[in-house]
């Protein structure tokens, strides 16, 4: 989104879901350092502007702005990046056994070691540990975790 650019914000993600009676347009916005609360009026100010003028969206809406929060998603290649040395659970398309213990399963967490060639490296935390090693394609979901 341009004007997130613009404003110095990186769009970490985009839902329109319908809540109820109303539908809401949430945008998740971040910033090195963070993102405040006069940052997300600020955000929601300059779309809904835009949007008002471009009217995309036929039926009533109200927009949301808000910072992805502790358990940020992972989504594009650079976040992978980016977030190495962070705690991160990742869930995969389909169950797969990586590190050869003769057990599959869906959820991995560990220490992220950052991306090489479309694969993300995990240096697992649960009592046998292990470095696993997945592919992009295979996940579903990944989020930072909050550390304890």
């Amino acid at each position: 989104m341009p004007i997130l650019d613009d404003l110095g914000f990186e769009l970490v993600d985009l839902q329109f879901k319908n809540e109820g009676k109303q539908w809401a347009l949430c945008l998740f916005i971040d910033k090195p350092g963070g993102v405040t609360l006069d940052n997300c009026v600020a955000v929601s100010r300059e779309v809904g502007a835009i949007l008002e003028v471009e009217d995309p969206i036929k039926s009533a809406y109200r927009i949301e702005v808000s910072s992805p929060g502790l358990d940020r998603p992972l989504k594009k290649p650079a976040d992978f990046e980016r977030f190495a040395g962070q705690k991160i659970k990742l869930k995969t398309l389909r169950a797969l056994d990586p590190d050869q213990r003769g057990h599959t399963r869906k959820t991995f967490v560990g220490t992220l070691l950052g991306l090489e060639e479309d694969q993300v490296r995990l240096q697992q935390s649960d009592k046998r540990g292990g470095l696993v090693v997945i592919p992009l394609v295979e996940i579903e979901k990944a989020n930072l975790e909050e550390e304890f």
